[in-house]
Formats: structure tokens, C-alpha cells, sequence
């Protein structure tokens, strides 16, 4: 596909902009209070004050949440105390496994870097004994190739080509004709639920995601990138999948 103009790439708030009308409800968590323990022994001490705001470890930040499935929640923390950060939390009631994202808006552009950062850690809550399957890095999608419809005005492709990076180009939308191969995270939760995030070159956005791929075949997601007029923004997202097919390699494997 060729690339499009320069000049007709759009930014981040530009292509971001509706992109959750079909996203799931927000589920309200009033008055839960849950403790996740990372990977690195760090703890998150979570009390969610009412349907908006939530008290992470002493500090109080907005939150929205979403029951992607009846027990598990994927909670997206917009960070009004640090500038420029993020943190996704997705937890099950029932298994009592849990992960978390950092994102992170870098001081400034580093040639071949994506501005913006993230950092994974599996853990678990304290509301139950943890069992079935630890989430971690998945090569489950590599090959797959999928469409994701979020709004009447957004079609997005995406193959998932690697271990490492995935690529996309809009069918719909402000984005109509642009593509690009961008770096990208998947980790599996559980039976068919998956992480995705990716990280941009070319724009300073990442995003993340959490795939249901079993029956439902919904995402939900969120965004955190720098506007046009270069201020941090956080966006939410959300929509509908439709599988259009995978291949498998035959001998020599992607990374």
C-alpha cells in the first residue's frame, strides 16, 4: 500500500474521535476495595470511592471500568496525578490472577523509539486463592488476521505478524490509506481473553487492549497519546471483532 502524504497524517485526537461508540458500559465499582500484587512484589491498594474515582496506594485518580466478561474487569486508570501516565489493571473474580500496563509519554522523541512506553506485570488479588493459568507474553495470535469495527466511521485491519510487531491499515475512517507496522505486546489472560498494546513510531500513541475471543469477539480498549497540539490526552475505545482468517508457518517461525 503506498504511504500516505505526509502532510495528510493525521494526529492522534484527530483519528481518536469516536472511537468508542462501541465500546462495552462502564461497569461501577463503588465501594470495592481489592489489593493486586505484582510480579516485582509491588502492591496496588485499590478502593474505588464511587462510579469515577478511585484511590490507588494513597493517591486519588479518575478510573473507568469495564466487565468484559460476568468476572473479569479491565480498569483504566487516566492518571490526573502524573502527567502523561497510565495504568490498566485487568482482574478476574474468579481466578483471582490479575495484570497490569504502564503507559508512559516520554520527555521527548528518540529516532526509532515509540514515544510512549509500557511496562507489563502479572499478579494476582487478594480476594481470593489465585488459580488456573498465570498471564503472560502469548504467540496465540501470530498469523491471525482480524477486523475491527469500533464505530459507523472506524474499520480497522490488523495481522499480527510477530512476537513483537503487528500491522495495520484503516478501511474507514480519518485514516482511510494509512498503514504502518508498529511495535506490539500480546499476553494471554485466559481461555480466549488476550492483552494487545501497541506502541506507534510515527505518532506518540499506545494503546491498550483486552481481545474476547471466544464467543463475544469484543475489545475493549484505551489510548494514551499527545494531541495535535502536543498536550497528553486519554482516550477510550471499544468495538466489534471479526475474524478474517490465519496462517500457519510451515517450517522457519516468526520472532
Amino acid at each position: 500500500m503506498p504511504e500516505a502524504p505526509e502532510e495528510q497524517w493525521r494526529t492522534y485526537d484527530e483519528f481518536a474521535a469516536g472511537i468508542a461508540t462501541y465500546r462495552l458500559p462502564n461497569a461501577d465499582l463503588s465501594g470495592r476495595e481489592l489489593t493486586v500484587t505484582l510480579d516485582d512484589g509491588t502492591t496496588l491498594a485499590l478502593r474505588f470511592e464511587d462510579a469515577e474515582t478511585v484511590t490507588c496506594n494513597g493517591i486519588k485518580d479518575p478510573y473507568d471500568a469495564v466487565a468484559v466478561r460476568e468476572d473479569v474487569f479491565f480498569v483504566n486508570l487516566p492518571h490526573t496525578s502524573v502527567e502523561g501516565e497510565a495504568l490498566t489493571v485487568v482482574f478476574s473474580t474468579t481466578t483471582h490472577r490479575a495484570l497490569a500496563v504502564r503507559s508512559v509519554i516520554g520527555a521527548e522523541d528518540v529516532e526509532g523509539v515509540p514515544r510512549v512506553s509500557q511496562t507489563f506485570w502479572s499478579g494476582t488479588t487478594d480476594a481470593g486463592t489465585p488459580s488456573g493459568e498465570v498471564p503472560g507474553p502469548s504467540r496465540d495470535l501470530i498469523g491471525k488476521r482480524n477486523v475491527y469495527r469500533y464505530s459507523p466511521e472506524h474499520l480497522y485491519e490488523h495481522v499480527y505478524v510477530s512476537s513483537q510487531r503487528y500491522a495495520w491499515q484503516c478501511l474507514e475512517g480519518v485514516q482511510r490509506g494509512h498503514g504502518d507496522m508498529d511495535l506490539s505486546t500480546v499476553w494471554k489472560f485466559q481461555d480466549g481473553l488476550y492483552l494487545f498494546c501497541f506502541r506507534e513510531f510515527r505518532i506518540a500513541v499506545a494503546s491498550v487492549w483486552l481481545h474476547d475471543l471466544g464467543y463475544a469477539l469484543k475489545t475493549t480498549g484505551v489510548f494514551l497519546g499527545l494531541t495535535g497540539d502536543g498536550r497528553s490526552e486519554h482516550s477510550r475505545a471499544g468495538g466489534h471483532i471479526y475474524p478474517l482468517g490465519a496462517v500457519a508457518y510451515p517450517d522457519a517461525q516468526p520472532v
